[in-house]
């Protein structure tokens, strides 16, 4: 990944998307994305390893586990909707930043309309 880190390529692009905020909402050591008080994102250490934990469409994200060995069941999440990103050779910087977008898309789609910051039907999530 071109010399910076899962967790920064992910931090880095969540702060891009409209109306993120961020911070240790669950205490130290969980950095919390969320848009409009609702998470998209996480980022944590796994016994040592920087992980970050996103949301996910439950058939994509079984493709995404298969196809991935770096891409695994949502650590401390709904196993069905969250999906964790390990550091690895098999997921590179603009896969990191779809899925970082396609998780935002997927929170901002269960707002309210007049609370989604971006319409999640036009929003692109692939570059």
């Amino acid at each position: 990944m071109d010399g910076a880190t899962l967790q920064e390529r992910a931090e880095q692009h969540a702060r891009e998307l409209p109306d993120t905020v961020s911070g240790e909402f669950f205490g130290p050591g969980y950095e919390v994305f969320k848009v409009r008080g609702k998470v998209f994102m996480l980022m944590t250490e796994v016994p040592g390893r920087p992980v970050v934990i996103i949301k996910s469409d439950p058939e994509e994200s079984k493709a995404l586990r298969q196809d991935h060995d770096d891409i695994s069941p949502g650590y401390h999440m709904n196993k069905k909707h969250w999906i964790t990103l390990a550091p690895g050779g098999s997921i590179n910087t603009s896969l990191v930043q779809e899925l970082v977008a396609e998780s935002y898309r997927l929170v901002v789609s269960n707002l309210p309309r007049a609370e989604r910051p971006v319409d999640p039907d036009r929003f692109q999530t692939r570059g």
